[in-house]
């Protein structure tokens, strides 16, 4: 089995991959342009490995999926959203220490 790290996301398997998802869903909501997005973008790869089989981790581009990013309101990125049983659990706008981003994964795992 290889590690489970970050997947892409697409808006017609947002519904079944995030909302539907038995465990909690973190979604980074991003632009390949954006600077303080490729600072957050290792620091959810590392966190998905570290909560592999506890926590879902999926990856949006806002460029390409507007219309989820319109549905949750993204005004800036990176952000960076908790789901759990297919709600917000947590919003977290713009970049970040790690441990910002276990605190909201871990109160969602409780």
């Amino acid at each position: 089995m290889t590690e489970e790290t970050t997947v892409q996301l697409q808006s017609k398997d947002f519904e079944k991959e995030v909302l539907q998802s038995t465990i909690p869903a973190v979604v980074d909501f991003y632009a390949d342009w954006c600077g303080p997005c490729k600072m957050v973008s290792p620091i959810i790869e590392s966190l998905s490995r570290e909560y592999a089989g506890k926590a879902k981790f999926v990856k949006v581009n806002t460029d390409e999926n507007q219309d989820l990013a319109e549905r949750f309101g993204i005004m800036s990125i990176p952000t960076v959203i908790v789901f759990k049983n297919g709600q917000v659990a947590s919003t977290t706008i713009g970049a970040g220490p790690a441990a910002m981003y276990k605190k909201k994964i871990d109160e969602a795992l409780n």
